[in-house]
């Protein structure tokens, strides 16, 4: 077997690397002592005991009354038994845990005006838009479970027409410019109303300021946007959940502004990040000034996706503490296994990521990226800083780079390390502009046949 070590245009520390990393992996059980799923009584209510009829009318109503009814009883299941049952904007309660038994389908509705507005968050900004399909706000003990199908009945002629590229001019983006522009000014959210007209897809599932989530077993498709989106909530499980849906913006789980988070044994098939870790945008995240933290992501894969493990590009607020471990990821449309995005107008510090034991097959640009060029680049006063971060025991079989890193004057990208890794099939040269430290200690790098020298890293 060929080593290839790299020449960096940076210091090579190879000292003290290992403390640092096992002193970050030491946290985990700590973080997951005080993960814990919420618990519920004993007590089923079946929809179809409020009048709901499988493959009948849409039964929005019966689902609201059963969860009411749930709730007032001091919590328990609130079941959808097997059939294909129709429905509008559901409102989860404390203490309610929806249930999709075997064979059962939750088909959503596709008409705007069944989704009224809620206090929401949309890519970063707060706002009164369009309820989520599934929604809690400042609730706790909360749970969507079960081995049934949630089927968000998006396609491009419905939801996904609001941001369809391939027509030229999208229909979101007058909307989406002004809300923007309404964060950026400080605007009061009471006065970001949008919803009707504007064109501003819901999310899927969103907890919005709740304690004690878990999102367990359920397969998602068709989203309108990203998935499952966890704002500003503490305590959450998301585990075994199998998402496919490829529209724009399907990102698969945003946890934005949440501490202590684990996702675990889910399968990842998307039309954007498989996994997106935010916390607010520019100004507005700034306000709000809330990190994501302590978040472990383990025993999944991801599939086709922008991204595996994605931090940003909504950043504004940071994120630290992230453990990625045991994942695979493999697939000609999928990009990037990690990725950094962030630029001058989302700032933010991105420190103290992990990633170990995670096997890569094919990514489509390089194992790990840093784009700090990302839309607005250097323009701007909030430079973002990415620093303590460590891959080990990371192996791809085959990848145009192993770093992609874009940086620019002022913003800081320092000490990522690579330990006891090996990348195959390398294409190309890497490329690593604007960056401190990068260290390597037992990485195998081969490049693939016919591929241009790996002996050096451009530096700008």
């Amino acid at each position: 077997m060929k080593k290839i070590f790299l020449v960096l245009a940076v210091p090579l520390l190879l000292g003290a690397a290992l403390a640092a990393e096992r002193m970050g992996w030491d946290a985990v059980p700590a973080i997951l002592a005080r993960i814990k799923p919420p618990q519920f009584p004993a007590r089923d209510f079946s929809i179809t005991d409020f009048g709901a009829t499988a493959g009948g009318a849409e039964c929005t109503a019966a689902i609201a009354q059963a969860i009411a009814a749930c709730h007032a009883a001091g919590g328990g299941r609130v079941v959808v038994p097997a059939g294909v049952f129709r429905t509008a904007a559901i409102h989860l309660s404390s203490n309610v845990n929806l249930h999709l038994a075997e064979g059962s389908t939750l088909e959503f509705v596709t008409d705007p005006a069944k989704y009224p507005n809620v206090f929401t968050r949309w890519e970063g900004v707060e706002c009164l838009n369009h309820s989520p399909l599934i929604y809690a706000f400042e609730q706790r003990n909360i749970a969507v479970t079960g081995p049934g199908k949630l089927d968000g009945g998006a396609d491009w002629n419905t939801w996904w027409a609001w941001n369809d590229k391939r027509q030229g001019a999208v229909k979101q983006k007058a909307a989406r410019d002004r809300l923007l522009q309404l964060g950026e000014n400080g605007t009061p959210v009471a006065e970001r109303i949008f919803g009707a007209g504007s064109f501003l897809r819901p999310n899927f599932i969103q907890t919005y300021r709740c304690q004690d989530v878990l999102i367990e077993g359920v397969t998602i498709v068709r989203s309108p946007m990203w998935e499952i989106h966890p704002v500003l909530s503490t305590n959450v499980t998301v585990r075994d959940v199998k998402i496919s849906s490829h529209g724009p913006n399907n990102d698969g789980c945003d946890p934005e502004c949440s501490r202590d988070v684990l996702i675990e044994n889910c399968i990842f098939d998307t039309g954007d990040d498989c996994i997106a870790i935010k916390s607010g945008r520019n100004n507005d995240g700034r306000r709000v000034a809330t990190a994501a933290e302590n978040l472990i992501v383990r025993g999944c894969t991801m599939k086709d996706g922008h991204g595996g493990v994605v931090l940003g590009s909504e950043i504004s607020g940071g994120v630290r503490n992230v453990f990625v471990e045991d994942c695979r990821m493999d697939s000609p449309s999928l990009e990037r296994a990690l990725r950094f995005k962030s630029n001058a107008q989302r700032g933010g510090v991105l420190e103290n990521i992990f990633m170990r034991n995670v096997t890569i097959g094919r990514v489509a640009e390089a194992v790990l990226t840093v784009d700090f060029v990302y839309e607005e680049g250097p323009r701007g006063p909030h430079k973002p800083v990415v620093r303590n971060v460590v891959l080990e025991k990371v192996t791809s079989q085959a990848s145009p780079r192993v770093l992609w890193i874009a940086g620019f004057a002022g913003a800081t990208i320092d000490d990522i390390r690579f330990v006891d890794c090996t990348f195959r099939g390398v294409e190309t040269a890497e490329v690593v502009s604007h960056a401190g430290t990068i260290t390597f200690r037992h990485v195998t790098i081969e490049p693939a046949k016919k591929s241009r020298s790996l002996n050096s890293v451009p530096s700008k």
